[in-house]
């Protein structure tokens, strides 16, 4: 068993002190948007400007390129909340057609992106890389306008990016994922206790 341990403990030993910040800030992030709490978006702002460096430096273009949409979502995000909250709309809800019809989309644009961007970049996992992207642009959106469902989203995003960030030797961040997945567990059911001020959006 300890044997199994010494890589893990190897990894661990070998992450940056930048990355050890960037993950304390994603968890505040997360905790704190799970609790509704508009602070969570300098955290947000924050870490994303880290990890835009840190998975430039590991040949990640696309979640480079994501972390760099996250920090100019991060003012959008702080924004909306501001907003909801003086307009006193709290959490909305689509209906299961137009969480379908985004899911098909968002697929599709994610083979073309990985099929536009194969030659440019030596990365193995393109696809994943590119897909992980293109849902988590998504469901940012659906974080920001307070949608609850992101949740759902964020659970399969974080499992799928935590394998990614493992293979490619960044132990803390894949650790930091696989928590966001349980904290998504968590965001959705206290998403889900305010019925007063529950909307629902519904497809025509």
């Amino acid at each position: 068993m300890f044997d199994m341990l010494d890589p893990l403990i190897l990894q661990a030993q070998q992450q940056s002190s930048l990355e050890v910040i960037a993950v304390v800030l994603a968890l505040a992030y997360v905790w704190l948007a799970a609790k509704q709490h508009i602070a969570c978006w300098l955290c947000a702002l924050l870490s994303t400007a880290i990890y835009s460096y840190i998975f430039w430096e590991v040949t990640l273009p696309f979640q480079a390129a994501l972390n760099l949409y996250y920090m100019l979502m991060a003012f959008y995000g702080w924004r909306q909340w501001r907003r909801r909250e003086e307009e006193h709309v709290a959490v909305l809800s689509w209906s299961v057609n137009q969480h379908i019809l985004s899911i098909v989309s968002l697929a599709l644009v994610t083979l073309l992106l990985a099929q536009l961007t194969a030659h440019w970049f030596d990365n193995n996992y393109a696809h994943l890389d590119a897909g992980i992207t293109v849902f988590s642009v998504f469901a940012t959106l659906l974080v920001a306008n307070k949608v609850r469902e992101n949740w759902l989203y964020w659970i399969v995003i974080d499992m799928l990016a935590a394998y990614l960030y493992y293979a490619n030797g960044l132990l803390l961040t894949a650790v930091l994922f696989v928590v966001y997945a349980v904290f998504a567990i968590y965001g959705y059911q206290q998403w889900g206790k305010q019925p007063s001020a529950y909307s629902a959006l519904r497809a025509e």
